[in-house]
């Protein structure tokens, strides 16, 4: 799309769906952090990378050990490796570029949700939501966990289990939702109570608490892409989106250094806690829909964080929901009769990605309307057609009579080739120059052809052409001489055409407009020879008729042969 025919004051929301992917049955998205590569989570166990700019498939990562479903897809800061959970209870490293296992590690529990700890470039911790337990880190090169704690009761008590030693006998636990920040250096943690909880990553201790109105188990907690704005949804059917406070780098420092402060010293326990994390978040707006209240399924922020989008729970329908940051809906989109099961919003450009329950990806865009005044201020669209009257003097030639204005440019000076400019929309561009973009096509191989199709052709052409079919039979009722070829035939006739050039075969021409004409009134005409014969035994001068209309059509045949050939 020409940028600068587009209207600017045309929302960057999507609002059609453009196009959608299939690929085997895939149930879980995730984008890059250029979105240039779409990573999908399959059925089988597998997991998909699409080139996101020609929409095809550039690399199938297949472990033979893993056919469960794929539960979330994750990828590393740089792009070079994916984290993969599936039912199976297993997380799967993966190298995007050699696309080979680097290390596989099984929990005591399923995985519902994982992420790779986004400070690192050589990945090797990540945060995993179990579906019945608290939430956990796991190194994954020795495979040992450690569990998070989601209330107070679980303050200081934060254990390291080895892989698979989980104890026994643990109470139900209801799943909820925890994500490290930008840094990668504090990590909010959701529990049932409706609470947010601030845990450093290191020493996992928990800095603060921030509790949510409704006091509703919390299901998802997403980062805004400049770490400026969170977003929970809660069971309560509201999506609530707080703005962050803290700092986006050294957030761990500065926490410590809010809890030794003399106001806050004055609280203990709990109270200190929310004490401290109310400087840290604040609640900027809630949504949801006051008429139906539905529940909210896969909420996430646009690439610059002025949009929310939420998709609808309910069965059988697939549903986007589009707010502004303020707090307007202002765009719904319906989709197929299919429940939606993952959701992402492209980093950079005004397009959403979003999976159904039947496996494929729908690719929603929005739909430009093309601004042509803004070539010239003077730029006039016309409604219709309208009589111009030009000047008398438009188009006289006219010799330059001025000097061209002599170039400010210096064309001494060299230009800089080599140094590659920021790019605004990412904030730590800078370190970016190793940054995984794109991967190799692979080119698939031609399917040879075979060799012996040409004669089989020919025999259901030869078939047919005995048989006679009913379009040829419909042909002659109605006088038609040529019907409509059906594409086999097409396909036979090429192949016969080709197979009379190569054995010394005169080929014969399409007949001309002359030549359908004559044959078609010799069909439409029968020979009047029958007709006398009908009626009875002819006498001489019919035999004189007889003999001069059998000429006639002698005459008529040898011209139609010499249109054909």
């Amino acid at each position: 799309m020409n940028v600068p025919i587009i209207d600017p004051l045309q929302g960057d929301f999507p609002e059609v769906i453009e196009e959608f992917l299939q690929h085997g049955n895939m149930k879980c998205i995730a984008f890059n952090r250029r979105g240039t590569l779409l990573a999908a989570g399959c059925v089988d166990g597998s997991c998909v990378i699409w080139d996101f700019e020609t929409r095809g498939v550039a690399k199938e990562l297949r472990d033979k050990d893993c056919v469960a479903p794929i539960t979330s897809v994750c990828w590393s800061k740089f792009g070079h490796h994916i984290l993969a959970s599936a039912t199976d209870k297993s997380l799967t490293l993966w190298s995007v570029l050699s696309g080979e296992k680097i290390a596989r590690v099984t929990l005591q529990q399923t995985t519902l949700l994982a992420r790779l700890h986004p400070g690192s470039c050589t990945p090797s911790v990540c945060l995993a939501c179990p579906l019945s337990s608290a939430p956990i880190l796991v190194d994954l090169n020795t495979g040992s966990s450690t569990v998070l704690p989601v209330t107070m009761s679980d303050v200081g008590t934060g254990t390291t289990h080895p892989r698979n030693k989980f104890s026994d006998g643990s109470p139900p636990f209801t799943p909820t939702a925890a994500t490290f920040n930008k840094c990668g250096d504090l990590i909010y943690v959701g529990n049932s109570k409706g609470e947010i909880l601030i845990v450093d990553s290191k020493n996992i201790r928990v800095q603060a608490i921030i509790p949510i109105p409704g006091g509703s188990v919390i299901k998802n907690i997403v980062f805004s892409r400049n770490g400026q704005y969170l977003l929970t949804n809660s069971n309560d059917r509201v999506i609530r989106v707080y703005e962050n406070l803290l700092s986006q780098k050294g957030a761990a420092n500065e926490l410590e250094e809010m809890s030794n402060a003399s106001p806050v010293n004055e609280f203990q326990g709990i109270e200190k806690l929310k004490a401290v994390g109310s400087k840290c978040l604040i609640l900027f707006r809630e949504f949801q829909d006051a008429v139906t209240k539905m529940q909210w399924k896969a909420p996430c922020f646009s690439g610059d964080g002025e949009w929310v989008v939420g998709a609808s729970a309910n069965k059988g329908e697939h549903k986007l929901y589009i707010w502004d940051r303020v707090g307007h809906l202002v765009k719904i989109l319906e989709g197929p009769k299919e429940a939606l099961t993952d959701l992402a919003w492209h980093p950079v450009r005004p397009l959403v990605v979003s999976v159904s329950v039947a496996g494929l990806v729908y690719i929603w865009a929005k739909d430009y309307t093309e601004n042509w005044s803004a070539f010239a201020p003077d730029f006039k669209e016309l409604e219709e057609n309208e009589e111009y009257i030009e000047r008398e003097d438009e188009f006289d030639l006219v010799p330059d009579t001025e000097k061209v204005k002599e170039s400010e440019i210096n064309e001494d000076d060299e230009v800089d080739i080599m140094t590659v400019e920021k790019d605004s929309t990412f904030s730590d561009s800078e370190a970016s120059q190793e940054e995984l973009c794109f991967l190799p096509a692979i080119p698939s191989p031609d399917v040879p052809e075979q060799q012996d199709k040409y004669p089989a052709s020919l025999s259901k052409l030869e078939e047919s052409t005995h048989s006679g079919s009913p379009f040829s039979v419909e042909a002659g009722q109605n006088g038609q001489a040529h019907p409509a070829s059906s594409p086999l035939e097409v396909v036979a006739n090429s192949a016969a055409e080709d197979a009379a050039v190569n054995t010394g075969v005169k080929r014969k021409r399409k007949p001309s407009a002359k030549g359908l004409e004559l044959e078609a009134e010799k069909g439409r005409k029968p020979p009047l020879s029958k007709l006398i014969k009908s009626m009875g035994k002819p006498s001489k001068a019919k035999v004189k008729l007889e003999n001069a209309q059998d000429a006639n059509d002698s005459v008529l045949d040898d011209a139609v042969t010499d249109e054909y050939i």
